[in-house]
């Protein structure tokens, strides 16, 4: 189905252009199916809130993290339906985006269940995880006015763009903080380590009576040794 085509006039045309999206759509949510381990429609998806919390709170942060790129493509997936929204007049057109609406409003309780638990790990997150999570909500949010024109109101949720917003500032707050705290003890390990190397330096000369003058150790005479101990 996602090589569908028919050509024989422009309308029909672009009715096989939506017809190849939610092709494009249904296979994207078998994809994401089976990289979360359970099938996304409305039925497994209702009523299993705190049972879908329990089971991202026992992931590891790099699973969080890989789960939350699969939902942020599906929903690029959907963005990329055809430019020819006039269409939604025609039944065939409008029911693809009733059904591909209904998967993007299950898609944004999945991602905000995996944002809400990340968010609450920030602090263990590592520079690399904080950057790929921010990468991927901004990824998000760049579908934001494609979504709103697809959709209209139907799957608006602003407390959810909120949500994402004040994550994001978080999330830049605390990488900046993680910076600051990786440069500052960068700089103090190599201040440790000249320190360590001058100090060592050091180590080997010793003050001589008889010559008045440095010398180091592997120059001092056995004789002379021998008196030191």
């Amino acid at each position: 189905m996602s090589k569908f085509r028919q050509d024989s006039d422009p309308e029909r045309w672009e009715l096989a252009s939506w017809v190849r999206w939610y092709a494009t759509v249904i296979e994207q949510n078998f994809i994401v199916s089976r990289f979360l381990g359970h099938y996304l429609n409305s039925s497994c998806s209702s009523n299993n809130s705190k049972d879908d919390e329990d089971k991202a709170s026992a992931l590891l942060n790099k699973d969080l993290l890989g789960e939350l790129d699969v939902l942020v493509d599906f929903v690029e997936v959907i963005c990329e339906a055809p430019d020819s929204l006039h269409l939604q007049l025609n039944n065939l057109v409008y029911a693809v985006i009733r059904y591909a609406g209904e998967d993007y409003r299950i898609v944004q309780r999945e991602i905000l269940i995996r944002v809400v638990e990340l968010k609450d790990r920030m602090a263990s997150l590592s520079c690399n995880e904080l950057t790929q999570l921010l990468g991927s909500l901004k990824r998000f949010e760049d579908c934001k006015e494609r979504l709103r024109l697809l959709f209209v109101n139907r799957a608006r949720n602003d407390a959810l763009w909120e949500f994402i917003c004040g994550a994001k500032l978080k999330i830049m707050e605390m990488g900046k903080l993680k910076s600051l705290v990786k440069m500052e003890r960068t700089d103090g390990s190599g201040e440790l380590t000249r320190f360590r190397e001058r100090f060592g330096e050091l180590r080997q000369l010793v003050r001589l009576n008889t010559s008045g003058g440095w010398f180091g150790m592997d120059r001092v005479p056995a004789s002379t040794m021998s008196t030191m101990l």
